[in-house]
């Protein structure tokens, strides 16, 4: 077979898509635009309407779904959700790449992987680190974990939904990335949403305070990399330089959002566990370490 015609079963490929929320709309939608052949299922048969009115074929079952394709993605609540799918279609797993971009604990994907290989099934993590409208853009990047062939094998497929970046053998590394990610965003969001109630309280309107918290939120990439040439790499080992920030700083820093927070009548969950965070160092003897020395509290005992 020449090259023109690896590209084109490439691109012919069959896929299969089950969980049909937004991310798995998007997903189908993106495999349809690209020649896809594409079989879809979904608890609620409704939410494939859509899709297969695009061009998508809805397998009257799991086990009809996972049959249909080689490349099996799965997008949905969790882990246990696959479980409760899949537990049916258990004899058609053998042989078929099973790509689950649902969200759970690495433990939890560690698990999975070893389900699926009790049923001969190729396994991969992977965690979407993009909201579904960015699916298939050149800004969707996609995290994968498991073995690097099951994603060499489908690379060009798995590549439509965006840029793929593999972390290795362990089936959780995918999954820890996309936690931690999400560990980012999400507090993001709850510091934005509890500034933007404290500058309520004098009056602004939050179509007036978003834009100037957000722009906020987009410097402090650039604060940190302005702080150090190779971001991470004075953590790793294991110095805290306090020249240009220092824990007794921020941790004062802390305390008047604690106060401010207090006197305004708002919840105070997010400022206190940020205020422990420098309080703890402080009592550690760190006071006049950079800011980063919080890890070790937030590492935890070892």
């Amino acid at each position: 077979m020449n090259e023109q015609q690896n590209r084109t079963t490439r691109q012919n490929s069959a896929v299969t898509v089950i969980g049909l929320g937004p991310m798995g709309q998007a997903m189908t939608r993106t495999l349809l635009t690209a020649g896809h052949p594409v079989t879809v299922w979904n608890r609620t048969a409704s939410r494939a309407d859509g899709v297969v009115t695009d061009g998508a074929t809805l397998a009257a079952t799991p086990g009809e779904a996972v049959e249909a394709s080689d490349l099996v993605i799965l997008s949905l609540t969790d882990y246990q959700a696959m479980y409760d799918v899949l537990g049916s279609a258990t004899e058609s797993l053998a042989g078929r790449t099973l790509v689950n971009l649902s969200s759970d604990t690495p433990d939890r994907t560690r698990e999975a992987a070893a389900w699926a290989a009790g049923h001969d099934a190729i396994f991969l993590t992977g965690g979407v680190m993009v909201p579904a409208p960015m699916v298939g853009t050149e800004a969707a990047y996609v995290y994968y974990s498991g073995r690097a062939e099951a994603l060499e094998n489908h690379l060009a497929t798995l590549t439509l939904l965006g840029t793929p970046k593999h972390l290795g053998a362990d089936p959780g590394l995918a999954q820890m990335m996309y936690q931690a990610q999400l560990t980012v965003f999400l507090t993001t969001l709850s510091g934005l949403m509890h500034a933007t109630a404290m500058l309520g309280t004098a009056g602004m309107k939050a179509q007036e305070a978003l834009p100037e918290l957000l722009s906020a939120a987009d410097s402090i990439g650039a604060i940190l990399r302005a702080g150090e040439e190779n971001p991470g790499a004075a953590l790793d080992a294991g110095e805290h330089p306090g020249d240009l920030s220092t824990v007794t700083m921020m941790g004062a820093t802390s305390d008047h959002i604690v106060e401010t927070s207090t006197s305004l009548g708002l919840d105070l969950a997010l400022p206190l566990a940020v205020q422990d965070h420098y309080r703890r160092a402080i009592k550690d003897g760190h006071g006049s370490d950079n800011w980063t020395r919080i890890i070790d509290s937030i590492r935890g005992p070892r």
